[in-house]
């Protein structure tokens, strides 16, 4: 097996064992960046090949020494480009953002750097993070790692891809709108949405109210996206709302009570969500593999009016987008190059009062209360993913879906609020493909703090999905 066919946890402990060196790891990659990465626009801001291998000599001398600096030792890693890496261009897709190199890494960038990685470049993302798909005027478009004339998903649609065809061992990603889930499940690896919390960000401008956003792991295996948690995860006091509760995420996967497990199917809220065919059906598949571990899945209906909650989330959304995007247009002259779906946000919030977003964090806090009721009877609850297949890589967003209009740039993903606005763990699993081979997946969400199990649970499905997972991209 190539070096870049291994997991991250099996190129770890190549690494460690000395059956590979950092400088062969970090010449495989580069390689393998060289010959595909054009063709899907994955990874941005390469660095210099000669910078990158200096950086892998002096991992090999420092194990020569006996020293490891952690699970990530070696691994090339590149990072979502709206996060800060020292001294690499963070555009945020933005040609307002163009020539932007921060001085000081983002808290878990250091502590990715702090295990070990060594940081290669950035990977796509759509300009300021928004909208499910990955293209900007930056660096163009991201596509799909199993058809290159489909969208990656996004907005860590750079990050999905570059796993998917093995430019990376494995990738980190953010997520506000499921920016970590839906570009996993079309790429067909796991992208974790952890509880809100668990991976603090630093630095931010508000540590109190900007809470939908959150980073977090992506890998091709379970236990890859369970080993790069527990490095990214951690309290951190600058994070006044992290978690605390001192989760490593670095113990046996196995063993999982899938006997004892009762996983509600929410499908498409008893109609009300618009989706394409097939869409269900190959979830409906996924949930069976689930049922053969012995796992009791049944349908279970929302139980409050869906409506409602998508209005709550139009608020929080259109307060948190629109202070992203404000300072911007500080310059009128920024406008000409700021994607409509970016001034759209803006001016959205413009006539919203405090007192509307009060009310709809008063909503917000109605709905999680109504989403622990549903843990009462069940330990998991399932959707699907998306509620489109991978569209176009020329469309900018689907308008119509089965002939129902979406109002908004994002309302075909409204599928992904509901782990989003209840801040609960969300994990993304690839569940099959359709007749054209594109692929599809299935969110898993676990109960509050339920990061650990929501990891049992997935890395149970993964052993009885071997059939999905194994089928490889052409390029691969």
């Amino acid at each position: 097996m190539s070096i870049v066919e291994l997991s991250a946890h099996a190129l770890s402990r190549a690494i460690h064992g000395g059956q590979v060196s950092c400088r062969e790891v970090m010449q495989a990659y580069l390689h393998r960046i060289e010959a595909v990465n054009p063709r899907h626009q994955a990874i941005v801001s390469l660095q210099s090949g000669d910078l990158l291998l200096r950086q892998a000599d002096e991992r090999d001398a420092q194990l020569a020494r006996g020293a490891s600096m952690g699970w990530m030792h070696g691994m090339p890693q590149a990072i979502k480009d709206l996060a800060n890496a020292t001294g690499i261009p963070t555009t945020l897709g933005s040609p307002l953002m163009r020539h932007f190199v921060p001085q000081e890494d983002g808290l878990m960038v250091q502590r990715m750097k702090a295990a070990g990685c060594i940081v290669v470049g950035k990977t796509n993302t759509p300009e300021f993070g928004l909208g499910s798909h990955t293209f900007n005027d930056v660096f163009g478009t991201t596509r799909n790692a199993y058809d290159a004339t489909r969208s990656a998903g996004g907005s860590s649609g750079g990050a999905a891809v570059a796993l998917a065809l093995r430019l990376l061992p494995v990738a980190d990603g953010s997520d506000f709108m499921g920016s970590l889930r839906n570009p996993a499940g079309w790429n067909n690896v796991f992208g974790m949405r952890p509880s809100q919390g668990r991976v603090p960000m630093w630095p931010v401008q508000d540590a109190w109210v900007n809470q939908l956003g959150t980073e977090g792991p992506m890998g091709r295996t379970v236990q890859d996206v369970a080993q790069l948690l527990a490095v990214q995860a951690g309290f951190d006091p600058r994070a006044p709302l992290s978690i605390a509760d001192g989760e490593d995420f670095t113990g046996a996967l196995a063993g999982f009570d899938c006997k004892n497990s009762r996983i509600g199917w929410l499908g498409d809220l008893s109609g009300y969500l618009a989706m394409e065919p097939g869409i269900l059906d190959v979830c409906e598949q996924g949930l069976r593999r689930l049922e053969s571990l012995g796992c009791a899945v049944a349908p279970l209906a929302l139980g409050t009016p869906a409506e409602p909650i998508w209005q709550t989330w139009l608020v929080w959304r259109k307060a948190l987008v629109a202070a992203r995007i404000a300072p911007f247009l500080l310059n009128p002259k920024n406008r000409a190059q700021i994607k409509p779906e970016a001034l759209w946000e803006y001016e959205q919030a413009r006539n919203l009062t405090g007192t509307e977003f009060l009310r709809a964090s008063v909503q917000r806090t109605s709905f999680y209360q109504h989403m622990l009721s549903l843990f009462e009877t069940h330990d998991f609850l399932a959707l699907p993913v998306a509620q489109v297949w991978p569209f176009a890589a020329e469309q900018r967003w689907p308008r119509h879906i089965n002939g129902v209009e979406m109002d908004t740039y994002h309302r075909w993903m409204e599928v992904v609020i509901y782990a989003t606005l209840a801040g609960l763990p969300c994990i993304s699993v690839p569940v099959g493909f359709d007749a054209r081979g594109l692929p599809m997946g299935l969110q898993l969400i676990g109960r509050p703090h339920g990061d650990w199990a929501l990891l049992q649970l997935a890395y149970a499905y993964e052993q009885a999905a071997q059939d999905v997972l194994t089928r490889q991209p052409p390029a691969v």
